[in-house]
């Protein structure tokens, strides 16, 4: 299975952030291999508009399974939802944090954005 996660790091060990859309970056993790990868999310964050969509965009072409993050708005909720990866929201401090919750069944998928949009 294919996890990504919204964080600033590059490790397991790193800060999940709070903000899908404006997240500094996202962590690809592999499950079955342990392997990680790192992607920038620079583009999206210096938008001043559509950052959620933007972000959707670059997480589709990691072609995960699942996301897990704090908090998404609609828009990038819908594109995400029709990219076929289901969201997982958490407050989690860590990633690794966030993947033990995941792994435990301790985290659902949600169902529907807990943010409106344009939100810092």
């Amino acid at each position: 299975m294919r996890i990504v996660f919204t964080t600033a790091g590059n490790d397991l060990e790193a800060a999940l952030d709070p903000r899908f859309g404006r997240a500094p970056g996202f962590l690809l993790y592999d499950t079955e291999g342990g392997a990680t990868q790192t992607l920038s999310n620079a583009e999206a964050t210096a938008s001043g508009h559509g950052a959620g969509i933007q972000a959707a965009q670059t997480v589709a072409g990691l072609k995960p399974d699942v996301l897990i993050t704090g908090h998404c708005g609609p828009n990038a909720f819908r594109a995400l939802q029709a990219a076929g990866i289901q969201i997982c929201q958490t407050d989690a401090r860590t990633v690794r944090e966030a993947l033990d919750a995941f792994t435990s069944g301790r985290l659902t998928p949600a169902t529907e954005a807990d943010k409106a949009g344009h939100w810092t």
